[in-house]
C-alpha cells in the first residue's frame, strides 16, 4: 500500500475523531432503507489507484481538498441554509428573517435596495424610484438596529451582500451587535466587500480601483485584530456567472480577483497567514449538474495549490477554498415559472455534491417578482428535502471516482489554469479589468449561448420548447409605493435628532483620514456609524476625496 495514502488516511481518520467530539455524527448507525451501511468515506478499493488518488484527490480535510475542505463534511453537519431576503424597509425585512429563523434557516442573508447599494441615502435625487426595490433600505444606524431587532447576533451568522459600501454596512453591524451586548470578537458572518467583480459584471461601483482596493485591506486589517470571526470578504463568482460567464471563467476570474485581493494585502503589509484563512467565495449554481460539480471540485484544488505553492502560506487554512453558493438566477423564466422549482433543486443538488460549506435557494418567481413568502418556504424546503431524505449527505464526496467527474474536473482545472496564466500576463486581475479583456470574455460567453437558445441547440424547458399559453401571475410580490415616502420621512426625523455638531466632527475626521493613504479608515468609519451619519452622508465624504469610477 501506498505510504502517502497510508499516511494521509490515518491523518484523516484522527480528524474526523475530532470533529466527532465537537458534533457527534447525525445518525447512529447510518444505513440506507435496505439497511446497508453507509461509511464515511469511500476510496479506490484497488491498490494500484492509490498514487495517483493520494496526489490529486486526497482526503476530505487535507490538500489539496479535492473532496472538502471538512474532514466529515456533512456526515456531522449539514451546510447552512442561508436565504437571502431583502426588500422594503427594515421593518418588513425583519419580519422576513424571523419567519424563514421560524422554518429552520441557519444563517441570515441580506439584500440591499441599489441606493444602498450604490452609497446613496433614501432621500437623494440619485435613489427615486429604487428604495427598498430590490432590498432592503439601510440609510443609518437606525435602519439597521430595525432590521436585526430581535435577532441574536451572538448565535446567528449574517452575511450581507454589499460591495462598495462594505466598511460602512460592517460597522453598523458591529455597532447593534455591541448595542445587543454582544461583543465584536464574537459575531461571525460574510461581507462581500468584492468590488473587482462589480466593474467586470455587475456595476455597483464607486470609487476607482486603487482607493476601493485600500478599503478593502483597511477591513482585511482592522477585522484581523477586531472581528478574527468575520469573514472579511465573499470573493463573487456568481456575477460575473449571471453576466453570461461560462462555469470555467466564473472559476478563473473568481480566483483571478482573489489573487489580486491577495496581492494587495501583501502589499499593505499583511503576512498571508493573518487575512488568507478569513477569505471566502460564493459561487454560482447552473443547470449542467456534473460541469458545476467539476467546478467546484477543481476550484478547490487551484487555490490550495496556490495558496500553499506560490504564496508559501503556512496555515492549513489559509489552502482552503470556502464557499457559499446561490442557484442560478439568470437560468430562472418568467415562462411557466413552476419549472424554476425543479431547475432550482437540481441546482442546490450539484452545490451539495460540490461539497459547499452554505446555501441559498432561489425562489421559483423571482424571474418575475421578489419572493413571496409562499415562494421563499418552498426554496427552504428544497434545500431541507435534498440534506434530510435524499441521503446525499451521508457520505463524502459520493461522486468521488465517477471517470466522467474526474476527467471533467482535471479539464476544468485545466482551462481555470490557462485563463490565470492569461491574466497573470497581463498583470494581473486588475489590469485586467482596466483593459476589459475579462468584460470582453463574458460578453462573448453570453452571446453565444443566447445564440443556442434561439437556434434550439439548447432546449430551455418552457421558453423556446415545450411552451404553453401564458398564465397570470396574480400572487407576485409587490413592494407598496408608499414605502418611499415613508423611509424618507423617517430619515429627516434622524437628521433632526441628532446630534449635528458631532456628526460634522466625524465627517471631518473621516475626510482628514481618507486624504493620509496610511490611514486605516474602519475607526473613522465606525465612528461615524456610532453617530448616526448615513450611509450617503460617508459616502460622498469619500467620494470628494477619492473621486468616482466612470468605466473602463
Amino acid at each position: 500500500m501506498s505510504e502517502h495514502f497510508t499516511e494521509q488516511k490515518k491523518i484523516w481518520e484522527q480528524q474526523s475523531e475530532k470533529v466527532k467530539e465537537r458534533f457527534p455524527e447525525r445518525k447512529d448507525p447510518f444505513t440506507n432503507l435496505s439497511g446497508i451501511p453507509i461509511e464515511p468515506l469511500y476510496v479506490p478499493q484497488n491498490e494500484s489507484n492509490y498514487d495517483d488518488y493520494a496526489e490529486k484527490l486526497g482526503f476530505p480535510g487535507q490538500y489539496p481538498f479535492t473532496r472538502g475542505i471538512q474532514p466529515t463534511m456533512y456526515r456531522n453537519r449539514f451546510w447552512t441554509m442561508r436565504q437571502y431576503a431583502g426588500f422594503g424597509s427594515a421593518k418588513e425585512t425583519n419580519e422576513r428573517f424571523r419567519y424563514l429563523l421560524d422554518q429552520g434557516q441557519t444563517g441570515l442573508s441580506v439584500a440591499f435596495d441599489l441606493p444602498t447599494q450604490i452609497g446613496y441615502d433614501s432621500d437623494d435625487s440619485m435613489a427615486e424610484g429604487e428604495v427598498g426595490k430590490v432590498g432592503v433600505a439601510i440609510d443609518s444606524l437606525e435602519d439597521m438596529e430595525i432590521l436585526l431587532d430581535q435577532i441574536p447576533l451572538d448565535k446567528v451568522s449574517t452575511s450581507m451582500t454589499i460591495n462598495a459600501p462594505a466598511s460602512v454596512l460592517l460597522c453598523m453591524y458591529i455597532a447593534v451587535a455591541e448595542k445587543q451586548g454582544v461583543p465584536k470578537e464574537k459575531i461571525t458572518g460574510t461581507i462581500q466587500n468584492d468590488i473587482l467583480k462589480e466593474y467586470i459584471a455587475r456595476g455597483t461601483y464607486i470609487y476607482p480601483p486603487k482607493p476601493s482596493m485600500r478599503l478593502i485591506t483597511n477591513i482585511f486589517e482592522y477585522c484581523r485584530d477586531n472581528v478574527p470571526k468575520f469573514n472579511t470578504i465573499s470573493i463573487s463568482g456568481y456575477h460575473i456567472r449571471e453576466a453570461g460567464s461560462t462555469a470555467v471563467q466564473e472559476a478563473a476570474f473568481t480566483i483571478a480577483d482573489g489573487l489580486a485581493y491577495v496581492d494587495a494585502a501583501l502589499e499593505s503589509g499583511l503576512e498571508i497567514d493573518e487575512f488568507a484563512p478569513r477569505l471566502a467565495f460564493f459561487f454560482n449554481a447552473h443547470n449542467n449538474f456534473f460541469e458545476e460539480v467539476a467546478k467546484f471540485r477543481a476550484a478547490r484544488r487551484v487555490w490550495a495549490d496556490l495558496m500553499k505553492n506560490k504564496y508559501k502560506a503556512q496555515n492549513e487554512k489559509s489552502w482552503r477554498l470556502r464557499f457559499h453558493t446561490q442557484t442560478g438566477g439568470s437560468t430562472l423564466t418568467a415562462q411557466q415559472p413552476d419549472n424554476n422549482i425543479v431547475r432550482v433543486a437540481l441546482q442546490a443538488l450539484s452545490a451539495v455534491m460540490g461539497g459547499t460549506q452554505s446555501l441559498h435557494t432561489n425562489s421559483r418567481d423571482e424571474a418575475l417578482a421578489l419572493p413571496t413568502e409562499e415562494s421563499a418556504r418552498i426554496a427552504l424546503r428544497t434545500q431541507q428535502i435534498i440534506a434530510h431524505e435524499s441521503g446525499v449527505a451521508d457520505t463524502v464526496d459520493p461522486l468521488a471516482g465517477s471517470y466522467y467527474v474526474e476527467q471533467m474536473t482535471d479539464e476544468v482545472e485545466k482551462q481555470i489554469r490557462e485563463y490565470l496564466d492569461k491574466i497573470e500576463d497581463m498583470g494581473g486581475a486588475v489590469q485586467a479589468v482596466e483593459e476589459g479583456y475579462m468584460q470582453r470574455e463574458i460578453h462573448q460567453a453570453a452571446y453565444e449561448a443566447q445564440k443556442r437558445i434561439e437556434s434550439k441547440e439548447d432546449i430551455i424547458v418552457g421558453m423556446n420548447e415545450f411552451t404553453t399559453d401564458e398564465e397570470t401571475h396574480a400572487d407576485l410580490l409587490k413592494v407598496d409605493e408608499k414605502l418611499e415616502q415613508e423611509q424618507i420621512e423617517r430619515l429627516g426625523e434622524i437628521r433632526a435628532n441628532r446630534d449635528q455638531q458631532l456628526v460634522d466632527e466625524r465627517l471631518r475626521d473621516l475626510k482628514e483620514a481618507a486624504e493620509d493613504p496610511n490611514e486605516n479608515l474602519m475607526p473613522h468609519i465606525l465612528a461615524c456609524v456610532k453617530a448616526y451619519v448615513t450611509v450617503g452622508e460617508i459616502c460622498h465624504t469619500m467620494r470628494d476625496v477619492f473621486g468616482e469610477y466612470t468605466g473602463a
